[in-house]
């Protein structure tokens, strides 16, 4: 029985980058075996064990055969007569199919290492296109390499058409979607892995919504990278240098959503787009699974967004019904949301990454200052029942009032 470290660990070792978790591949042992030594098994469709100290990954080395479609469409097969080499040749990319013994010994069929210092991701066998997560990974693994130089290899950028062109794509799992993509939005520049998923054809395949906005024009004066779908991504890319969380990543994706149904008469204007935008960002959410909070995030940027670039122009009772479609005075993080994303729509033009803008300060000290107004003096005052509801917007509308005066 002999074990190798395989996958991203050995991949991320040789790249002088932060470690992965730690798989191993065990050859010449059976599920038996296993268990006698300690291990615990885990694995439901193959056998894959946890050491009995470290808690690691060990599965045994398998072949497999697809069966069907989609990621379950596979007959694997695990005894100890399969090799090593069996085993790595059915693994994604070739920098993932780099193993590594006990004593140091690096095993490289596929001369992944040869990638590595190339930085291409590259596919290790025409079976790549049988399992659809693997284009997803790819678009993953792409996020996050594209900045150390990597590129996608040209016949692997080929497959995944093939993946999109055979339907393959198509029986990807809505969890599953959701997953990878939760995982590359939170990379430095996950913009990179929709433009991945838009140049094989898949986007418009597993992101109808975002992929109907390229090629939608908008006002150069105000946007002179003029396409819609640039533009999105733009604004994601300003969320992630900026820091943002999930939520802001995920409502800048879904913030102009609205602007694919602008009717052609009206273009390149796009009055009305945040009440079409709330149904499409909804619809979307619906479909890949995503969280509840981060639902209401994409939604509610949809809604409110230019409110926010308004905010000088609107009157302050107007800026209580946006804090209270929002339902900031219980869920402030929602107000926060938005205000990171509407700061990144400002700054996520041709142009304009430097623009100031101060409406996000004033923004929050309008609901500071509303929020400091509360019921108790005027329950104290003898006010009852749909009199304490007025008078509550009443003194939060004149506080607000106050700050948009100063």
């Amino acid at each position: 029985m002999e074990r190798y470290l395989v996958g991203g660990a050995v991949r991320d070792m040789l790249l002088g980058q932060p470690g992965a978790d730690r798989d191993w591949v065990v050859v010449g042992a059976t599920p038996e075996q296993m268990i006698q030594a300690g291990y615990t098994p885990v694995g439901r469709d193959f056998p894959v064990f946890l050491h009995p100290e470290t808690r690691e990954e060990h599965a045994l080395a398998r072949t497999e055969r697809k069966s069907g479609r989609g990621y379950h469409g596979f007959v694997f097969h695990a005894e100890p007569g399969v090799t090593l080499e069996e085993d790595l040749v059915r693994r994604d990319l070739t920098i993932n199919a780099i193993a590594r013994s006990d004593d140091g010994r690096l095993i490289d069929p596929h001369d992944g290492q040869a990638d590595i210092q190339a930085r291409v991701l590259r596919h290790v066998s025409p079976a790549f296109v049988e399992d659809p997560v693997r284009l997803l990974r790819l678009a993953r693994y792409y996020t996050r390499f594209a900045p150390l130089g990597f590129t996608v290899a040209d016949e692997t950028l080929e497959l995944l058409k093939t993946m999109v062109a055979n339907g393959e794509v198509d029986h990807l799992v809505p969890e599953r979607v959701w997953a990878e993509s939760e995982r590359a939005l939170m990379h430095d520049e996950p913009h990179l892995f929709f433009y991945l998923l838009r140049r094989a054809g898949a986007l418009a395949r597993l992101f109808p919504e975002l992929n109907d906005l390229f090629g939608v024009i908008q006002p150069v004066r105000h946007h002179p990278e003029i396409d819609s779908g640039v533009h999105t991504l733009l604004v994601l890319a300003q969320v992630a240098a900026a820091g943002g969380d999930l939520s802001a990543r995920y409502a800048a994706l879904c913030h102009d959503y609205g602007k694919a149904s602008t009717p052609a008469r009206m273009l390149p204007a796009h009055h009305g787009h945040e009440e079409r935008g709330v149904a499409p960002a909804e619809q979307a959410s619906l479909r890949l699974g995503v969280p509840k909070a981060l639902r209401d995030a994409g939604r509610l940027t949809a809604r409110w967004h230019t409110h926010i670039h308004r905010l000088y122009e609107l009157r302050p009772a107007t800026l209580l019904k946006l804090f209270e479609g929002l339902d900031a005075f219980r869920r402030p993080e929602r107000l926060e949301t938005l205000l990171a994303v509407c700061d990144a729509d400002v700054r996520g033009r041709l142009g304009f990454e430097y623009r100031h803008y101060a409406q996000p300060a004033r923004a929050r000290a309008a609901f500071e200052a509303a929020r400091a107004v509360t019921a108790e003096p005027l329950v104290r005052a003898g006010l009852r029942g749909a009199d304490i509801g007025a008078a509550l917007a009443r003194e939060r509308t004149r506080a607000i009032a106050d700050v948009l005066a100063g």
